[in-house]
């Protein structure tokens, strides 16, 4: 099993879009700063979306520059199209992200293109960052969203996800990442998935687990994925998040929860959960009323816990 992983967090930007207020931008910075130096070293800290889709996402350009300011911070942007990632990359992302939908009436309603369409604006986008300057070029990674199942659709064929994952590739991404969008996955798919998609794509193209809780299944699910190797699980602090085009799909693994079990279990996360757990009260100031949740910020820390050995 894995014995390091790396935690993305994904609340400022996938927390914060399901959140129908909008968060000031200096508390955006606030809890960025708080959670890099909490030991967090990748953020995604917002997305490149029209802001009269998504005012929440207005400052994403503003908060990308302040994050690069912080050491040791790789800083995420999500973008929907390339001319998000122009704006992403004029902006100095070191990585960038799209989502592309398996299915294809999700993505139709997320970001109005079809499959071919969608395969497309990723082979525009891969070919721009390899224009960029060896050394500016950022690390490129598609999400393979609603891979688990859809709301619109239902359950999608593990052979259609695979083939869109080799298509991808073949467009010229870095890498893929599975995304659980609608909180529809288990353990068991997530094992078969991973094994499928990495048999397709190499074992190094598949680092990422982008999962929810929305069932009670999402630390059984990061179990699934440590086991075949994953490196890399998105989360948010608090639980923040969903997809707002995706009904029902609330619920992004709690990052404190997170935290907790795989410092607990000797996988080195490099974060001080301590530290972690105050970050949270910067949310809380900033979206007043806004539901939190978590287990382990309710319940406290284990009398004299400490990181368990390897």
């Amino acid at each position: 099993m894995t014995q390091s992983v790396t935690i993305s967090e994904v609340g400022p930007r996938d927390g914060l879009q399901s959140v129908d207020r909008v968060m000031a931008t200096d508390a955006k910075k606030a809890w960025i700063k708080a959670e890099a130096e909490a030991g967090v070293s990748e953020i995604e800290v917002g997305s490149f979306v029209p802001p009269a889709l998504l005012p929440q996402m207005a400052d994403t350009a503003e908060i990308v520059a302040f994050a690069k300011t912080i050491p040791d911070l790789d800083v995420v942007a999500l973008v929907p199209n390339l001319k998000g990632a122009e704006r992403a990359i004029a902006c100095g992302a070191d990585k960038i992200s799209i989502p592309f939908s398996m299915s294809e009436t999700h993505s139709i309603k997320n970001v109005r293109k079809d499959h071919a369409a969608m395969l497309a604006e990723i082979k525009a986008i891969a070919d721009l960052v390899a224009q960029q300057p060896e050394g500016a070029r950022p690390h490129f990674e598609v999400g393979l969203s609603t891979a688990f199942g859809c709301t619109l659709e239902g359950p999608l064929p593990d052979d259609q996800i695979v083939r869109l994952a080799v298509a991808a590739m073949e467009a010229g991404v870095a890498e893929c990442g599975l995304s659980d969008t609608t909180g529809y996955a288990n353990p068991a798919q997530v094992t078969r998935l991973v094994r499928k998609v990495k048999a397709a794509i190499g074992d190094d193209k598949l680092n990422t687990l982008h999962l929810h809780n929305t069932r009670g299944l999402g630390l059984a699910n990061v179990m699934a994925g440590l086991a075949e190797g994953i490196t890399t699980f998105d989360s948010s602090l608090g639980g923040l998040g969903g997809c707002p085009f995706a009904p029902g799909a609330s619920g992004n693994i709690v990052t404190e929860d997170l935290v907790f079990m795989l410092e607990a279990m000797g996988i080195d996360t490099g974060i001080d959960l301590k530290k972690l757990l105050k970050v949270r009260d910067i949310v809380a100031e900033a979206l007043p009323g806004e539901p939190l949740y978590g287990f382990t910020p309710d319940a406290g820390l284990p009398l004299g816990f400490t990181k368990a050995a390897a």
